[in-house]
Order: structure tokens, then C-alpha cells, then sequence
């Protein structure tokens, strides 16, 4: 048998293209903004005057969890 150890030099490494990174950011820039929206948008930190999100996502907030009165 023969012992063979791999060093970083010998493993080639590039770096990941742009096209396969975009889809991953864009869904999750949209998963943190429907968890915002759905989660925390009414009261003090509300981004949009008005109960309207709030009624929109208001089933969502029960299905998911979310306290809301």
C-alpha cells in the first residue's frame, strides 16, 4: 500500500461563475423579504403605512407560526 496526501497545490480550485450564484442570491434575498413581510411588517417597525400587508399575510402568519394578536 501506498500512502498518498493531497496538498492544497494539487487540488485546483476556481471560483464559482456568476450565472450559478445569482438564482441562489435572488431566492434568498426573496426568503428573507417574505419572512419580513409575513413575520414582522405591523406596529412599530412597519415599512408601509397602513394594516394592508398585514391583512394580505395574515392567514400565512397563523400557518407559519407567527403571533399576531
Amino acid at each position: 500500500m501506498s500512502d498518498t496526501t493531497k496538498t492544497t497545490a494539487d487540488i485546483a480550485q476556481s471560483p464559482i461563475p456568476v450565472r450559478e450564484i445569482l438564482p441562489w442570491t435572488l431566492f434568498g434575498v426573496l426568503l428573507i423579504l417574505a419572512i419580513y413581510f409575513i413575520g414582522v411588517e405591523e406596529g412599530a417597525t412597519s415599512l408601509i403605512k397602513g394594516m394592508y400587508v398585514h391583512e394580505f399575510v395574515h392567514d400565512g402568519r397563523h400557518l407559519l407560526g407567527f403571533p399576531c394578536h
